[in-house]
């Protein structure tokens, strides 16, 4: 299974969107050097505010490209870094992907962690939005499709026009839930 790095981005602030970067340097146990989300335990506020001794399984956010395109028939206009992702990729069905999936991108290796779990921040950026990217399904489950969380197994550069290539573990396939 492999796909395309189509953006990368990082912000060294709290901000809800990340600007593009020409690369990325992941730090192994860390995140992306630099970014406000970077460290080895959580950062996200909310997170950071019901116990900040909790591990950063939050490390480097993925969101694939073709949400974009999903929303946008939805008139919504979404571009890469925009939901504070910090790769965007293309033709990986990240959502599909098991807990423990090792994602090989450029120099660096990421262990996907779980799912996304949007936050009524999407609604701040565009109204109406957070409903695109959660939702139910016909059994009533909550679907989730604003991406994948991840931790840095190995650090190195991430550019725009990397391979992603996608080692499913060994065992039994565990579904992503959100982190």
């Amino acid at each position: 299974m492999n796909g395309t790095v189509t953006a990368v981005s990082s912000n060294g602030e709290h901000s809800f969107t990340k600007p593009n970067r020409d690369s990325i340097t992941l730090l192994a146990g860390l995140g992306v050097e630099g970014d406000v989300h970077a460290g080895v335990t959580v950062k996200h506020r909310s997170r950071v505010a019901q116990d900040p001794t909790q591990p950063n399984l939050r490390q480097v956010h993925l969101i694939h490209e073709e949400l974009f395109a999903e929303v946008g028939a939805a008139g919504f206009t979404v571009a890469p870094g925009d939901l504070g992702e910090n790769i965007t990729t293309r033709g990986i069905d990240l959502l599909g992907l098991p807990v423990g999936t090792l994602l090989r991108i450029g120099e660096a290796v990421l262990e996907v962690t779980g799912l996304r779990n949007p936050c009524l921040q999407i609604d701040n950026f565009e109204e109406g939005l957070l409903k695109q990217v959660v939702g139910r399904d016909g059994a009533g489950a909550v679907v989730r499709k604003a991406g994948i969380m991840s931790v840095v197994k190995d650090g190195g550069a991430v550019r725009p026009g990397d391979v992603i290539t996608a080692e499913l573990p060994t065992g039994p396939h565990r579904p992503l839930g959100r982190v």
